[in-house]
Formats: C-alpha cells, sequence, structure tokens
C-alpha cells in the first residue's frame, strides 16, 4: 500500500471521527433528557471560573468527578468580560472555553448560563457598571440601547463557545436564557428577544429557563424546557413542570440549595448536611436532574462582590468568601456534606459503576508573623484630582470599582451636622487630615456631628463602593459614590475635588514610607520568605477594613464586624522565596502585625 493510500485512508477516518463527534445529540422526550438517544441523568454542580484561580481549575474538577458528578453548570460573567465598552476579555482566569475544554479533559459535561444577568451575589448581578452611563438605558428591558449592548456582549460569547456545544461536538448540554428572569419581570417579548439574540450568536443548542417555584409562570418562554430552583419534592417539580410543558418533561432542578451565602454583619449560614443528603438521594431516586448551587463557591475576589438591597431598603453587601458551606470548602477540600453528597450519587448509580477515589486535601500552612516596614497614607497616593461644583458618582468618573476621595474647601469656626444624600456606600469623614467618623449606608447612618475649626477647613470623605445591588427590585439604583448632595446645618456644599483611588493595579502605588499616619486610612508594604507553599488563611481579626493583595493579587475585603475574619490564599498563588503582601487599611491604621492560620474563621461577629 502507498503512503498517498495510507495518508488518504488516515484523513477519512479523521473525517469520520470528526462527522461522529458532531452528530453527537442532546434532547429530550416525555420525562428524560437523551444522550445520543438513550436516558441521561444530569448530576451537576456550580462552579464559578472567576472564583477560582485558574492554576486550581483542573483540581476542583477533578474533586466533581470524585464527588459523582457528570456535569459542571457555571455562570458567564459579562463586567468580567466587557469591563469597558467594547473592551473584551476572555484571557487569563477569565477564560471560558478552556475552562469548558478542561472540563471536557475531565469527563465532565456543561450546563452554560450566559445570561447578562446572572446575580451570583456578584457586582452588579454580572451587569457592567458602565451601562449606566448610557442614558435611558434599562437593564432587561426591550429597551433599544440595553439590546444592542446585550447583543454585542452575547456574539462575543458565542465566538468563544459555540463551537463546544454538543451538536458541534463538543460538552455543552444545555443554555440557560434569562436567569430568574420572572423574579424581576413578566415581559414574553423580551424573552423570545433574549432567544432570538442567542440564536444569532450561535447557541442553536437546548435552551432552557429557570425560575423559583412560584416566578415560573412570569419567567418561563412556550417553547422552552422551564426549569425550577429551589424546590426539593419529586411531585410538586413533576407537576409544576408539566403545567407548564405542555404535561410533559423532563424534571429540572437548575439550582438546588445544598447552603447559602454570607453578608457582613450577619451569622455565617450553615445547614445540616444529613437532611440535605436525603433530598438529593431522592431527587435522583425519582429520576431528576440536578444542578447543585453551588458545589464550590471559592472566593470573590477583588470588589466583585454583589448586595441585596430590598424593599426595606436596607443594604447588605457580601463577604469576600463564597464558601457557602458547600460541599467543596473555599480552598476546594472535601468537606463532611461532600462525603454524604457522594453517598447518595452512589446509591443511585447503575450497578457496578464507582466513583474516583477522593483526592486527599491540600496541605495548608501558617505564615510567620509579617511585620510592615513600608507605609503609605491615603494622601500620599492621591492622583490628579477632577474638579466640579457639585460631588460626581463613580460612574461619572468612569470608575468601577473600589474608593474615590471627595474634597471640599470651607470656612470654618462653626459646629453643625455634615449630611450626606445616597452615599454608596461606606464614607470616612476626615477634617484637616484628622478622622473624625465613619458613615454606613447598612445602618442608614448619613450624618455626622461636626465640629469646624476656625479658618479654612479641608474636609475629606473617602467613599468605598462596597459592592452593587445584585438581585431585588433596586437593581436599578446602583450609582456609586457620592450620589447626590453633601450639606452643612442644611446648607449644601459646593466646590469639591475627586481623587480616584480604584486600586486595580496595586503595583503602580509608591508606598515608600516609613512612619504610618494614624488617624487617615494608610496602605502597607511588606516582604516574608517561603520556604514552602501551601494555602493559607491571612487573620485580620486584629485589622479594622480594607483589603489584601498577595504578589499582586487581590484577595478580597476583610472587615473585623466578620463573620468572615480570615483571607484565603491560594497556595498557587504563594512562591517559594520572596513574597509581597500589600494591605490598605482604614481604620486599624496601628496595627502592623499580620498573621496567618492553616483554617479559616468564618463565623465570628464583632460588635
Amino acid at each position: 500500500m502507498s503512503r498517498w493510500i495510507v495518508l488518504v485512508l488516515a484523513v477519512v477516518c479523521m473525517q469520520q471521527v470528526a462527522v461522529a463527534q458532531a452528530k453527537r445529540a442532546f434532547s429530550y422526550n416525555e420525562e428524560h433528557f437523551l444522550l445520543d438517544g438513550k436516558p441521561f441523568q444530569m448530576i451537576s454542580g456550580e462552579i464559578h471560573y472567576p472564583r477560582v484561580p485558574r492554576q486550581a481549575w483542573r483540581h476542583r474538577l477533578k474533586m466533581a468527578k470524585a464527588m459523582g458528578l457528570n456535569t459542571i453548570g457555571t455562570y458567564v460573567f459579562w463586567n468580567v468580560h466587557e469591563p469597558q465598552k467594547g473592551v473584551y476579555d476572555f484571557s487569563g482566569n477569565n477564560d471560558i472555553a478552556a475552562f469548558v475544554k478542561m472540563a471536557k479533559e475531565e469527563g465532565l459535561w456543561v450546563i452554560l448560563r450566559p445570561s447578562p444577568y446572572v446575580c451570583a451575589e456578584w457586582e452588579f448581578g454580572g451587569y457592567p457598571y458602565w451601562l449606566q452611563n448610557i442614558q435611558g438605558l434599562k437593564v432587561r428591558s426591550t429597551e433599544p440601547q440595553y439590546l444592542q449592548a446585550y447583543k454585542n456582549y452575547i456574539h462575543q460569547v458565542g465566538k468563544q463557545l459555540a463551537p463546544y456545544l454538543i451538536n458541534h461536538g463538543g460538552n455543552i448540554l444545555l443554555v440557560q436564557l434569562e436567569n430568574e428572569y420572572g423574579s424581576y419581570g413578566s415581559d414574553k417579548e423580551y424573552l423570545k428577544i433574549n432567544q432570538q439574540l442567542f440564536v444569532e450568536a450561535g447557541f442553536d443548542c437546548l435552551l432552557y429557563t429557570c425560575d423559583p417555584a412560584k416566578d415560573v409562570a412570569k419567567g418561563y418562554l412556550p417553547g422552552l424546557l422551564p426549569a425550577v430552583n429551589g424546590l426539593d419534592k419529586p411531585e410538586q417539580i413533576k407537576t409544576l413542570v408539566r403545567k407548564y410543558n405542555n404535561g410533559k418533561g423532563p424534571f429540572f432542578v437548575a439550582e438546588w440549595y445544598p447552603a447559602w451565602f454570607d453578608w457582613w454583619g450577619v451569622q455565617h449560614h450553615t445547614v445540616k448536611a444529613e437532611n440535605y443528603a436525603n433530598q438529593l438521594d431522592n431527587l435522583l431516586a425519582a429520576g431528576m436532574s440536578v444542578n447543585m448551587y453551588m458545589f464550590h463557591g471559592g472566593t470573590t475576589r477583588g470588589f466583585m462582590n454583589g448586595a441585596n438591597c430590598y424593599d426595606t431598603g436596607f443594604y447588605e453587601p457580601q463577604v469576600s468568601s463564597y464558601d457557602y458551606d458547600a460541599p467543596l470548602d473555599e480552598a476546594g477540600n472535601a468537606t463532611p456534606k461532600f462525603m454524604l453528597f457522594r453517598n447518595a450519587i452512589q446509591k443511585n448509580l447503575p450497578a457496578g459503576q464507582e466513583l474516583p477515589a477522593v483526592p486527599v486535601a491540600k496541605p495548608a500552612i501558617a505564615i510567620p508573623a509579617i511585620s510592615f516596614q513600608q507605609v503609605a497614607d491615603i494622601f500620599s497616593v492621591l492622583p490628579k484630582p477632577v474638579q466640579a461644583r457639585h460631588p460626581l458618582t463613580f460612574e461619572a468618573l468612569n470608575q468601577p470599582y473600589g474608593f474615590v476621595l471627595y474634597r471640599t474647601q470651607q470656612t470654618g469656626g462653626r459646629k453643625g451636622m455634615l449630611s450626606i444624600k445616597e452615599l454608596r456606600d461606606y464614607g470616612i469623614v476626615m477634617i484637616n487630615g484628622k478622622r473624625v467618623g465613619v458613615l454606613d449606608r447598612r445602618l442608614k447612618q448619613d450624618s455626622l456631628l461636626v465640629d469646624l475649626p476656625a479658618g479654612k477647613v479641608t474636609i475629606d470623605i473617602l467613599v468605598e463602593n462596597l459592592g452593587r445591588i445584585n438581585f431585588g427590585p433596586n437593581l436599578l439604583k446602583n450609582e456609586k459614590g457620592i450620589t447626590s448632595r453633601v450639606s452643612f446645618n442644611g446648607q449644601e456644599l459646593t466646590g469639591w475635588q475627586m481623587y480616584s483611588l480604584p486600586f486595580d493595579n496595586i503595583n503602580k502605588l509608591s508606598i515608600n514610607g516609613s512612619k504610618a499616619a494614624t488617624e487617615v486610612p494608610v496602605v502597607k508594604k511588606a516582604v516574608f520568605n517561603l520556604s514552602h507553599t501551601g494555602d493559607t488563611y491571612l487573620d485580620m481579626r486584629q485589622w479594622g477594613k480594607g483589603c489584601v493583595w498577595i504578589n499582586g493579587h487581590h484577595l478580597g475585603r476583610y472587615w473585623s464586624i466578620g463573620p468572615q475574619q480570615t483571607l484565603y490564599v491560594p497556595a498557587e498563588w504563594l512562591r517559594k522565596g520572596s513574597n509581597e503582601v500589600v494591605v490598605l487599611e482604614l481604620l486599624a491604621t496601628r496595627q502592623n502585625t499580620l498573621n496567618s492560620l492553616d483554617k479559616p474563621i468564618l463565623d465570628v461577629l464583632t460588635p
């Protein structure tokens, strides 16, 4: 046989393999999902790729297989992928296509949730901040400017992910349309436009909607599979799905909650694992497909946590740890809940099918105490200001996250009430460079009695964006900073300088001082050495409020009020030899020593 014939036969075989892969199909009948025509039960768990270091993705996927999952669910986050209008980022930790491909390599299917709105306890529910700068734009509506921005984005997502749909030879089984829309509205025309945009973007596959049981009627779209969130009783699920799916199945619990998330100042949420293992057993035994939210939460790093704000007006910003009391803890280790869920899944597998062994827990270390030598107060790192008669919001300054320092100079020699209308969200008030008090939106604190000394007085207000609202009726009220006006004894103060402090690249800051100012926020830097690496948890109990960076990686926020008292440092972000830590401290500015632990503290409240 000549070389050419062999080559031709090889090419033909490769083409046949490619065609066979492309012909894989995912569908459903009246009762079941069908994978290549055979009944298939999705046993899925949610993992969000931005909440896990890319270097750790494969470990988490292997842990999913070890618990018995055959599918992974994930949102796609608009504000991660289009941080500024028309600027797209699908690289590094944002490489969603790489995450999907890695899941396939580990033998896992994927449920994709690319709705522009994700909720997810994520900043602005996933929406990019700059949408608020487009006058008249209204999210989750048929408003033309929103639909155009939506279309631009979803087409970029389609370019990344449509090639990995099962009908194109990939491992994405299902794609979710919108996200719990019934909890927000009931416009079927808007949902139809969503469907059209998805198809145009290349998502020519099975689409579904998901809503809490009470909201399915408003959130489902006739012709698409309605999934239900939050139910655990098979007969209730069947009755509900059949009601909105022409009397048919299949039956999919798109968000089954084995626990819950935390917010600042409220007790850490945990549930009894045994009860939820029994629920999982019942669902699987009844043939239900399940996506548990969350299987592994990870960490909401940087400034990307969201907040809730209901009709009561109380603002509830979420903590950085997204441990969620999930089966896999924040560091990716198996919990007792993991083992109970694994047993429930094993019980419902076909006879003779065994699960992979559970990987051993990752090593954890405690770093020796770190002392800080390099310090800069907040005033020494200010950029050039923007000037305006009235305070400008973060959005008007084209600043997504972080802090803005607002400064005005006024005539002193008087005492009175300094009031900030619509402060969002946390303000440190300083008079002539000395802190005189704080204002906290959570507690509806917007006024402070101050004494202005004689002469020219400089009033500084350092405002922190604690996270835009991600759920509820106030989703459209998400501007940050001083969003209205500042007054003294009822008289509006004008003439402002705004200093943007996004802290988006800590390496840009010059932190060269050696003596800490004790009455204003400070940035501190230290170098420490390690002979070996492992996961660790920075112990922030002696600190006040702020953020920490390790080797340039933003670990998230800390706040002494709790319940989160530690910050998780992934081993993947540490290195043998020299490491750098930077702390932005707002309140406990005298604190100069940082300790760490080999386990987290997520459940301690401090008055």
